[in-house]
Formats: C-alpha cells, sequence, structure tokens
C-alpha cells in the first residue's frame, strides 16, 4: 500500500497523513490518533521518498567529523546515543570525513546546496567560529554540542565545564595540595577554555598562584595523559595532584604514576572527569578513580531529541541546556602527603 492508497482509505489528504505520522504539531491529535492506529491495522509504514515529497524532509541529520582526534571512544559514544535515539524515529546519520576546517565549511556548503539532510549537529566550538554564521546564513538547521560564544537563533546542550574543573580542583585544594596539575583539551575549543577558567578560578581563591608549567593540553588519549604526565613528574617541584580532563588521559597519567614508582592516591592524588566509557569503570581500576561524571552517550541522546524537537517546529532559543556535573570521591585522592 502506498502513501496515495493509505491517505484514500482514510478520506484525508495525502500531505495529512505525512504530516501525522512525521509529528507536524498543526495536525490535530484525533486526526492524528486516527491515522495511527490505522497505520498499525493495515500495517502501512511510509515510503521515505514519498514522505520527503509531502514533508519537504528527507529523513537525515549530518555530522562532519575531522580526521585524526575526533575519531576515538568520546566520538563512539555520542553517536551511539544519538544514533539509538534517532534510529527510532526512522532518520538516519549521514557522516561526512574531513581533515580541515576549509574542508568541513565546504561540506556544509555542500549539504545545503544537495539538500541530503534536513539538519546538522555541530560539535565543539571554539573561539572565532565561522562555522555558526555559515549554518545561519545557510538555512541549515543545527544543534550545537557545547556552548558557543556567540548570540544568535540556535539550540546547544552543554555540561558544566567550568564547573566540573573547578570542583575537581577545590577538592584537591581542601586536601592541602598546591602543586596541581591540569590535563586539557587544546586552547581555543570554548570547552577547553571553560575548564581552564574553572581550574585557574579554584587556584585563585586558594591563594594558589597559577604555575604555567603545571598544564598541558592536547587530544584526550592515554598516549597525552602519559606523555604530558611524565613531564610533570620530571619537574624539580613535581605536583602531588593532577586534575585530568577525560578518562582516556587519566589512564595514560596512571601509568606514567606506575612507571615512575608512585602510588596513585597515596604519593599523588588523580581525579578525572569521566564521560561514562561502557568498557572503562572507574570503580575497577586500581585504585578506583575519584570523577566528575556525566555521560557523552546521554549527551547524544538529548541532542537527537533537540534535533527533532526544532524539525517540529520548535523555536531554537527554547533548546538550550547546561548539564550539572557530579563529583564521585573515590580512593585516588588523598591529603596532600608530609613533605619531610
Amino acid at each position: 500500500m502506498n502513501l496515495k492508497e493509505f491517505a484514500s482509505r482514510l478520506e484525508l489528504s495525502q500531505t495529512t497523513v505525512s504530516r501525522a505520522l512525521s509529528g507536524y504539531p498543526e495536525v490535530k491529535q484525533s486526526t492524528r490518533d486516527r491515522i495511527l492506529r490505522a497505520a498499525v491495522e493495515y500495517g502501512y509504514r511510509p515510503n521515505t521518498s514519498a514522505l520527503g515529497l509531502a514533508t519537504g524532509r528527507v529523513g537525515a541529520i549530518g555530522i562532519v567529523l575531522k580526521g585524526g582526534g575526533e575519531f576515538g571512544p568520546h566520538t563512539s559514544e555520542f553517536m551511539g546515543g544519538l544514533g539509538n535515539r534517532l534510529q527510532k524515529e526512522e532518520i538516519d546519520i549521514l557522516v561526512s570525513t574531513v581533515e580541515s576546517t576549509e574542508a568541513e565549511i565546504a561540506t556544509y556548503r555542500r549539504l545545503a546546496a544537495s539538500k541530503r539532510v534536513d539538519a546538522v549537529v555541530l560539535h565543539s566550538p571554539y573561539l572565532d567560529d565561522p562555522r555558526i554564521a555559515l549554518l545561519t546564513d545557510l538555512r541549515l538547521p543545527f544543534i550545537v554540542h557545547g556552548r558557543p560564544q556567540v548570540e544568535g537563533t540556535f539550540g546547544w546542550l552543554d555540561i558544566d565545564n567550568f564547573g566540573a574543573v573547578h570542583q575537581a580542583t577545590r577538592h584537591l585544594l581542601d586536601l592541602g595540595h598546591r602543586r596541581i596539575a591540569f590535563l586539557n583539551g587544546y586552547r581555543g575549543r570554548i570547552f577547553a577554555e571553560h575548564r581552564q577558567d574553572g581550574y585557574q578560578a579554584a587556584l585563585c581563591e586558594h591563594g594558589v598562584p597559577l604555575d604555567p608549567a603545571l598544564s598541558g593540553n592536547g587530544e584526550f588519549t592515554d598516549e597525552m595523559g602519559f606523555r604530558l604526565m611524565q613531564g610533570f613528574l620530571r619537574l624539580e617541584d613535581r605536583p602531588t595532584a593532577v586534575v585530568a580532563g577525560s578518562m582516556m588521559s587519566a589512564l595514560g597519567a596512571l601509568r606514567a604514576i606506575r612507571i615512575a614508582g608512585l602510588k596513585a592516591g597515596e604519593d599523588i592524588s588523580l581525579i578525572a572527569h569521566d564521560d561514562v566509557f561502557p568498557y572503562i569503570s572507574p570503580e575497577n581500576l586500581v585504585p578506583t578513580l575519584s570523577t566528575t561524571r556525566s555521560s557523552i552517550r546521554a549527551a547524544g541522546a538529548r541532542i537527537a531529541e533537540m534535533l527533532l524537537d526544532l524539525l517540529q517546529g520548535a523555536a531554537p532559543e527554547s533548546l538550550r541546556e547546561v548539564w550539572p556535573v557530579e563529583l564521585v570521591i573515590r580512593r585516588s585522592t588523598a591529603a596532600a602527603p608530609v613533605k619531610d
């Protein structure tokens, strides 16, 4: 049964049927309920092409990823949450991979011109980000994963990056630590700038001067955490505590600590921002790892819901959320060691 036949049986227009099945708010609820019941009764499943002609949608969401650092466990978790939620609405994800910002911008232009996606996810906004203005000019609907520094008619979802690192650093300061190292993301990314601000604010509140030698930046990988931690440990006045920006960089830091013959939770405290990976549990590490906890998979699912709301007519400005981050204390953080 095609759309024309199904609509004819209900004595409704094809446009009304398509809009009801797509969740458009202008269809009366009683009409929508009738159409949905009939779809179950007749076993009708809308043809994607026909649905697109009637509603102007193609049933796909776009996301553009840069090669290298943007392919990893964080991306996998985010895409899992995004994809699982969109799949329930039979919406596909079109993933494009690029090697530069220029190529990313060209890809957005191509997606807008070809009309192959209904909306896109813009991830990891950065300072002076040209992508937001571009998508606005292209009139391509989008939700930002992160909190942009610019105002505009778009929605976004972010965690409290400032609060996460501020809490973690303050916890270590309250334990008596004054030499606290920080493994952060690349500067220029807004989430990393917010985290840097949280780190510096906590130090300032406790009267601890900022030491640039105790901060390092890079992609959140095991190798990044290992390499930077080794550098911190070679300092004449090495840190007694470390804040790691992700579970992956924390694992690298933990490896460097062990190779140096030190014990985490005794000789040096370690706390990480935990993205809740199903295959790495902070409770199963030795020692168990203190974390600031938030789920990137849940963020992916929520952004999918925000995209659905956006496509159904929700005002973009109403789709803005900042998620709080929970501090979970375990055995990897302890009082600062007493100097001889």
